[in-house]
C-alpha cells in the first residue's frame, strides 16, 4: 500500500498493491499492518457502511460533533468525486478542502481524519460506496456543511443541479457551522 498526503497532509490517498491478470484482480482492501506501515496511523476501525447512489447524487457534507468519525473510504462500483473539508480552527489548514476521483477501476481509497466534513459527488451512473468509520453512527451527533458555500469554493465536477437529500440541501455555510478547537 502506498499513502500519499494531499494539500491538506493528514488527508491521504491509499493505493493498493492490485494483482490482475485476464482473469480479473485480486488486492487487499484494508490490512491494518499495511495501513500502518503507510500511513504511521492505527485507527479502530467499528462500523462499515456502503451505500448506492446514481449519477448526481451529492451525499454531504457530513461530521459528528460527537462520537466523531476518521473514515477510510472506497468506490466498489462506478466513480465518485469524493471531499474532505478541514473543520478543525486549530489547523493551518482550517476551512480548505481538497477532492480525489475515487472510483473502482483505480481502487483508490481516501483517509479522511476525525475533523473533518465528508462528502462526495457520483460522477457515473451508478456508484456503490464503502467506508470504514473510527466510532458508531450518531444522528443526533450529525452536522451538515452547506455543500455550495462560496466561502469553500468546491469545484463539484457538476453538470446541472445535484440531487441531495433534504438536510444536505441545508447545510451551514462554514462561518455559521459547528467547528473543531
Amino acid at each position: 500500500m502506498i499513502a500519499t498526503s494531499t494539500a491538506i497532509p493528514d488527508v491521504m490517498v491509499l493505493e493498493p498493491k492490485v494483482f490482475g491478470d485476464e482473469r480479473g484482480f485480486f488486492f487487499e482492501s484494508y490490512n491494518r499492518r499495511a495501513f500502518h506501515l503507510a500511513t504511521g496511523l492505527d485507527p479502530v476501525f467499528v462500523q462499515d457502511n456502503h451505500s448506492r447512489s446514481l449519477r448526481g447524487v451529492l451525499r454531504g457534507l457530513h461530521y459528528q460533533m460527537q462520537n466523531t468519525q476518521g473514515k477510510l473510504v472506497r468506490v466498489v462500483a462506478g466513480e465518485v468525486f469524493d471531499v474532505a473539508v478541514d473543520l478543525r480552527r486549530s489547523s493551518p489548514t482550517f476551512g480548505r478542502w481538497v477532492g480525489e476521483t475515487l472510483s473502482a477501476a483505480n481502487h483508490r481509497m481516501l483517509w479522511v481524519p476525525e475533523g473533518f466534513a465528508h462528502g462526495f459527488l457520483v460522477t457515473s451512473d451508478v456508484a456503490e460506496f464503502v467506508y470504514k468509520t473510527t466510532d458508531y453512527y450518531a444522528p443526533e451527533h450529525e452536522r451538515s456543511l452547506l455543500w455550495c458555500d462560496p466561502q469553500l469554493g468546491i469545484q463539484w465536477p457538476l453538470d446541472g443541479e445535484p440531487r441531495l437529500k433534504a438536510n444536505d440541501a441545508c447545510g451551514l455555510p462554514l462561518a455559521q457551522a459547528e467547528a473543531f478547537a
